[in-house]
């Protein structure tokens, strides 16, 4: 069997969670199924990365297309058009989409993943042309797609709800955190976050678009910050909810003891997860959340929302802020900063076999 992967959504360091998704995937899938033969139609811009991660791998083919992903609109018109007629040429079988969208005709009989429809519920996070092109575009993968992923039952529940696809069309699969988080780095953290050496800090990993509440977290971390030693370490690049950050930011009571990074080395990331005190996401909705497996791997007690997935990824071993206001986050983060390390230790343990 020859199975397609369009990876042309790809924009290695940009496009977040989806890109770990694909490449963990592959990797294990590759490895997984020496039998089938993988190609994989790739991009200028992520060619030269998936060829580094699968190059050690016979059952790859690799056919990069002419255009470079970050300039969506030419992407969008190589995906409808170039990308099929290429699995045409390349006999594939069966074509797998890891990013929402799919060539709306094709040869063969084709595969969708769903994260979330984020713009649906959220769309102060795309412009409005953007909104009106996803729309179109995933919805008609939905309609042409033999079959869809989605990776949560959360996830699955919004392409019903919002009349994409029939419930027995769609599958879930779960994600799952990198066992690395859990095996101990030992990197210079002082370098990567300029902290004095040994100084507590609160970690939050999140784009700061406008419903991962980023700005929520600043303002929480502001009715602490007089009262406890941790700093707070940001890591992330600015959405369209940066101007919120920043109005938050202005004035925060020990707003020197904010720390933000816009891009890490994936063993720097690992390393800044396991050194963390406490691991915090505020977000108001997530398809997965990755982060929250990635913290609770990697040995960091996880406070989140009870929002959309987040209740089905956490389980019963992180805490919830019952509220989604900046005093519940803070109240929820002094309680966790100051339990017993009994206590913590439990947490801990309980995360990590989650």
């Amino acid at each position: 069997m020859r199975i397609g992967v369009n990876t042309l959504f790809l924009v290695p360091g940009d496009v977040g969670g989806t890109e770990i998704y694909l490449r963990e995937n592959l990797k294990c899938m590759v490895a997984d199924n020496p039998e089938m033969t993988f190609v994989l139609f790739t991009s200028r811009d992520n060619n030269r990365l998936l060829h580094v991660e699968l190059s050690g791998y016979k059952n790859v083919e690799f056919v990069q297309l002419p255009f470079i992903s970050s300039f969506r609109p030419l992407r969008i018109i190589i995906e409808q058009t170039l990308l099929p007629w290429k699995a045409w040429t390349q006999k594939i079988d069966v074509l797998w989409s890891p990013g929402y969208t799919a060539p709306l005709w094709c040869s063969c009989p084709q595969v969708v993943t769903i994260h979330d429809l984020q713009y649906k519920t959220h769309p102060d996070d795309v412009s409005f042309l953007e909104r009106i092109t996803l729309d179109f575009l995933v919805k008609n993968a939905c309609r042409v797609c033999n079959a869809i992923i989605t990776v949560s039952n959360f996830s699955k529940d919004e392409v019903v709800r919002f009349n994409f696809a029939p419930a027995n069309k769609i599958s879930v699969v779960y994600e799952a955190a990198d066992d690395s988080f859990g095996e101990k780095i030992n990197k210079d953290i002082a370098r990567l976050l300029d902290l004095p050496q040994g100084v507590p800090y609160i970690l939050c990993v999140a784009h700061t678009y406008p419903h991962k509440r980023v700005h929520v977290l600043i303002q929480a971390y502001g009715l602490l910050a007089d009262t406890i030693p941790h700093h707070l370490v940001l890591i992330g690049k600015a959405r369209r909810g940066e101007a919120e950050v920043l109005k938050s930011l202005e004035g925060l009571k020990g707003q020197e003891k904010v720390h933000r990074i816009n891009v890490l080395a994936y063993d720097e990331l690992k390393t800044i997860y396991q050194r963390a005190d406490l691991f915090v996401l505020p977000s108001e909705y997530e398809g997965f959340g990755l982060p929250v497996l990635e913290a609770l791997l990697a040995g960091v007690p996880v406070i989140t929302t009870r929002n959309a997935s987040l209740p089905e990824v956490g389980g019963e071993h992180v805490h919830y802020s019952e509220q989604n206001s900046a005093e519940s986050l803070a109240e929820s983060m002094q309680q966790a900063l100051g339990c017993s390390r009994q206590t913590r230790d439990e947490w801990i343990d309980r995360g990590k076999v989650w």
